[in-house]
């Protein structure tokens, strides 16, 4: 028997609640990213770190959240409690494969590649590893090409997060690019939905019960949801996340050119004039070599009183 589907419990609300994730996720990670890549002094690795946890955190959670709006009319579902915290795990693996691969070794054209490539395969693998744990009393069964496509939408997706995380530098520009990064890994998401079907065993399911999709999904979409807003708090405490490159080095050169400038100006040599002359500045001079030497001081005469 074949199942109904619906994608769209909710309406609209699963659909941009996932969206906002995928972009608070895509941001947040971009910015460490960026935070490792703008000071050399920084603890690189942690920043990296963190970077993935975003972006692997943002892309789960838009996923999981997503299939709350999943329901097939024929029969209840429940999710495998392991098999959804391993997704979460490859999610911010693999994720972190790539950003440690463009991290260090820049975004040449087979780095990107080969990085985007892993981490593609590594969300795809993260969404089907996720499917695998929504336990149904039927089957699933998949479109082979819709599946194929949503495999390239995610290597695609992938490639283009990398390649921003190590090129964009100013915030607006880094937004941007989450936004954009958000509609493609929605994208993937409902693309291989679009794959799937369902073939219910038995004439009628409804006694086939398990734990609903709210009750083991919420408490488990607690966790990484947390941490997404403590690494925003991170950021928004780190001026040089909120600033960007742009606009840190726009005031730094100028901070340090004026105290170079002022460590560099020669101070004034001061003398007493005898006899009540005024006190004369002299100030070094150049000779035709470019060596500086002191001018002797000028002596001004005293003012002259009428008696």
């Amino acid at each position: 028997m074949q199942g109904t589907i619906d994608g769209f419990r909710y309406g609209a609300v699963t659909p941009v609640a996932a969206y906002l994730m995928a972009c608070l996720g895509g941001a947040l990670g971009l910015r460490c990213i960026v935070r490792s890549l703008l000071n050399e002094a920084s603890w690189k690795p942690g920043w990296l770190a963190l970077g993935a946890a975003s972006i692997g955190c943002g892309i789960w959670t838009m996923h999981f959240i997503a299939m709350l709006g999943f329901q097939v009319e024929e029969t209840g579902i429940h999710y495998d409690t392991g098999l959804t915290l391993l997704s979460l795990a490859v999610s911010i693996v693999v994720v972190g494969i790539g950003v440690f691969i463009v991290g260090y070794r820049g975004a040449g054209k087979v780095t990107l590649g080969v990085a985007g490539v892993v981490t593609g395969l590594g969300v795809a693998a993260m969404h089907y590893l996720g499917m695998a744990a929504v336990q149904v009393n039927g089957d699933f069964r998949y479109a082979p090409l819709t599946v194929a496509l949503s495999v390239v939408i995610a290597i695609v997706a992938a490639t283009a997060a990398l390649w921003a995380a190590v090129t964009v530098r100013g915030f607006m520009t880094s937004l941007g690019a989450s936004l954009v990064m958000g509609v493609a890994v929605s994208g993937m998401h409902y693309t291989a939905m679009a794959a799937v079907s369902v073939h219910v065993h038995g004439n009628g399911s409804g006694a086939w019960t398990g734990d609903s999709p709210t009750s083991l999904l919420l408490p488990m979409l607690l966790g990484p949801t947390v941490f997404l807003l403590l690494a925003g708090v991170v950021i928004m405490f780190d001026p040089l996340l909120v600033l960007g490159d742009g606009e840190w080095n726009k005031s730094a050169p100028a901070r340090r050119t004026s105290v170079a400038d002022q460590a560099a100006e020669p101070a004034p040599q001061h003398s007493i004039a005898p006899f009540g002359g005024r006190v004369a500045t002299a100030r070094p001079r150049q000779d035709q070599y470019g060596t500086a030497t002191p001018s002797a001081p000028q002596w001004a005469p005293p003012p002259s009183r009428e008696w």
